[in-house]
């Protein structure tokens, strides 16, 4: 199954921002949205591309 490019421009953004909340303020869209988009990514993919850490995440290296 191939990825929803809206769901990957959600991830590289989040990427960017290194916080779900800044990425979220900037795709204009609320953060609960923006996380279950990037798990529903992940999910797609069959892979864990973020590791939660507080507020703060990582990229792993899927």
């Amino acid at each position: 199954m191939t990825a929803d490019l809206r769901l990957i421009r959600y991830f590289v953004t989040v990427a960017e921002e290194g916080n779900v909340t800044r990425a979220a303020e900037r795709l204009h869209i609320s953060q609960p949205s923006l996380s279950a988009a990037i798990q529903q990514l992940e999910a797609q993919l069959g892979v864990e591309l973020v590791v939660r850490i507080g507020r703060r995440i990582e990229i792993t290296p899927a």
